[in-house]
């Protein structure tokens, strides 16, 4: 399955789940860096959707994932999100991260947080504005923390 038939299948497998819900919707469906992001509008269902701590949301994203690596698609890679809700905690997240980061650099002592790995993920990114900050996560699977530090001179 190439990358236009990929997105296709994606888009249209997640409007049949979505389906189940009760909500038929339109899904917007693009590529970045070779993830598929698929854009549910803002429905009175959200918070079904979305689950307890996104539960329900990371759920959809692993069946869709699945299905496409199962169909050998050479896009496999998803990144669904809901009513803008992943938009909107990365933004909080990274005003957060600002303030750790502010914190570090002005006491000296380092930060350890205890984010998913989405979360982490913007907390590096954000980190990448600081010349002085060094940020490296450590542990493995739910045990992953990310160290937000003073780069050594």
């Amino acid at each position: 399955m190439d990358h236009e038939a990929a997105i296709e299948y994606a888009k249209k497998y997640l409007e049949d789940l979505l389906s189940f819900f009760g909500v038929n919707v339109e899904v917007e469906a693009s590529v970045t860096d070779d993830v598929i992001e698929l854009a549910v509008p803002s429905t009175e269902a959200n918070s079904i959707l979305i689950g307890r701590n996104a539960e329900t949301l990371r759920s959809l994203q692993y069946a869709v994932s699945t299905t496409l690596r199962n169909q050998n698609a050479a896009l496999v890679r998803v990144n669904i999100d809901i009513a803008d809700y992943k938009r909107q905690r990365a933004e909080k997240v990274a005003e957060k991260a600002r303030g750790w980061i502010e914190s570090v650099r002005k006491t000296g002592d380092s930060f350890v947080g205890n984010l998913n790995a989405a979360d982490r993920r913007v907390v590096h990114q954000v980190a990448k504005e600081y010349e002085d900050i060094e940020t490296f996560s450590e542990g493995e699977g739910r045990d992953r923390r990310i160290i937000i530090a003073q780069k050594s001179s």
